[in-house]
């Protein structure tokens, strides 16, 4: 059995080959690199690292777990782009597709599960929030990127040692709610004040009052698409990656329906984004919150998938 730096050896070897490859007259979707068919192969700082490899990493199950409330990773959410090398580079974004792909999901318990009336909402407000309950209850929360990802995936294939800031990717994100009465304004962190989620496949060190969850590798093996040119690309199947350390923002912007009108005033805002935050207990400091990811992680050389464009 190989040895993870003998694995991460290879892995490097096989992305940094120089290949000479002729130019294919099929399309990225259509050829063996089908899942890269979106990265962004042509960037000009992509074409300028021999070592620069396309991603696509799918999340098939899961759990997202922010103060009491728990939301089921249920749709794949896909994340796909390019880096330069293995080691800390920024993901470059995806080329006609989103970089992050997170269908909504929704939420246990609807609009009831996550704002109840308060005392001190004015009766047209209760009216508003009885009415859409009684026609829709469902609300759905959705990832959004506030800014670029960034990712040490040799990490992922050997784990660091003694390096408490590791990470295989970091993620800044915003979740939005959806329901007709929260409106098309309420997010959980922002852009300015976003959830951090730093995904490792070993064991975390949380505050309390979480203790320590662990990742998983998963099963690695290389695809050969051509083995007697060496043109191959990396996947790793099944592997869990997880984050119970991180801090989440109050929900704010909800409720721009005031009265039948769409309109979000600063007391409308407080008065649901308040019954939002109270409902799911944020702020959620850190040590309160966990993420686990399980799915498929592939990367292949750019210069492999570059001539089937």
């Amino acid at each position: 059995m190989l040895k993870p730096v003998q694995i991460l050896t290879l892995a490097l070897t096989a992305l940094a080959a120089a290949v000479c490859t002729s130019s294919a007259t099929a399309s990225v979707a259509n050829s063996p690199f089908a899942d890269f068919q979106y990265c962004p192969y042509n960037d000009p700082t992509i074409v300028a690292s021999r070592g620069a490899g396309c991603v696509y990493n799918v999340t098939e199950s899961g759990s997202l777990t922010i103060g009491s409330t728990a939301l089921p990773i249920t749709p794949p959410v896909v994340l796909q782009g390019a880096v330069k090398n293995l080691g800390p580079s920024q993901l470059v974004d995806a080329v006609g597709a989103p970089t992050l792909s997170s269908p909504p999901s929704k939420v246990p318990g609807g609009l009831l599960g996550i704002a109840n009336p308060a005392p001190n909402w004015p009766f047209p407000l209760w009216q508003a929030f009885w009415s859409i309950v009684n026609s829709v209850n469902d609300v759905s929360a959705t990832l959004e990127l506030t800014a670029p990802v960034q990712a040490t995936f040799s990490n992922a294939l050997a784990t660091p040692v003694n390096d408490p800031t590791a990470y295989i990717a970091q993620l800044n994100v915003r979740a939005k709610l959806s329901n007709p009465f929260l409106g098309d304004t309420c997010y959980i962190g922002s852009a300015q004040n976003p959830i951090t989620i730093t995904l490792i496949n070993w064991t975390t060190n949380p505050p309390p009052p979480n203790q320590p969850i662990s990742g998983d590798k998963g099963t690695l093996e290389f695809v050969w698409v051509d083995q007697a040119a060496g043109i191959n690309y990396l996947k790793v199947s099944d592997n869990t990656m997880v984050d119970n350390a991180f801090a989440v923002p109050a929900a704010s912007g909800c409720g721009n329906i005031a009265f039948g009108l769409p309109i979000l005033t600063p007391l409308l805002d407080a008065l649901v984004s308040g019954a939002v935050n109270l409902k799911v207990g944020l702020p959620s400091a850190a040590g309160k919150n966990t993420v686990i990811m399980t799915g498929t992680s592939e990367i292949a050389s750019a210069r492999f998938v570059r001539p089937y464009q």
